[in-house]
């Protein structure tokens, strides 16, 4: 994402209903209400569309590996990815709200082996994931945001 993008530039948010409103409340609040889902920790995510530039906005239920979080492209389960997984692989620079705290992150789709490891940990923190992954053809992908360090390491 450029400067402008870093969370100061106009957001287009979910055109489903129910996630743009989840998404200003979580924003408007600076993180302390429409932080979880289905009892499950939620994350607001800005990413760039590959096509039109825009800077978009979604929740995404998340898991922890470590320091880093861990997002599932299920797509309720769809044959087909959502869209933000398809704009994470054109471009992994991403902004993520997590609570109160804002910060830079690098998108990565995880390896076979990887997800096999966290899998279980993410479908046991929200079952419906086993059902979606079941349900389809498509290996569901597990994505890992590890947070951008600034030129000082920190």
């Amino acid at each position: 994402m450029t400067a402008e993008q870093d969370g100061n530039a106009e957001v287009a948010l979910s055109p489903a209903d129910w996630v743009a409103r989840q998404a200003e409340l979580y924003e408007s609040s600076g993180g302390t209400k429409g932080t979880t889902q289905l009892g499950v920790p939620c994350l607001l995510m800005d990413y760039v569309g590959r096509r039109s530039g825009t800077v978009r906005r979604t929740v995404l239920m998340y898991g922890r590996d470590g320091e880093d979080y861990l997002i599932v492209a299920s797509n309720g389960g769809s044959d087909r990815p959502p869209l933000w997984y398809l704009n994470l692989q054109a471009n992994p620079e991403v902004e993520l709200r997590v609570n109160t705290e804002r910060f830079g992150a690098v998108a990565e789709t995880l390896p076979a082996g990887e997800k096999a490891r966290v899998w279980p940990g993410l479908v046991e923190l929200f079952p419906r994931y086993g059902q979606y992954q079941a349900g389809t053809e498509r290996d569901i992908p597990v994505v890992r945001l590890t947070r951008r360090r600034d030129a000082s390491g920190e």
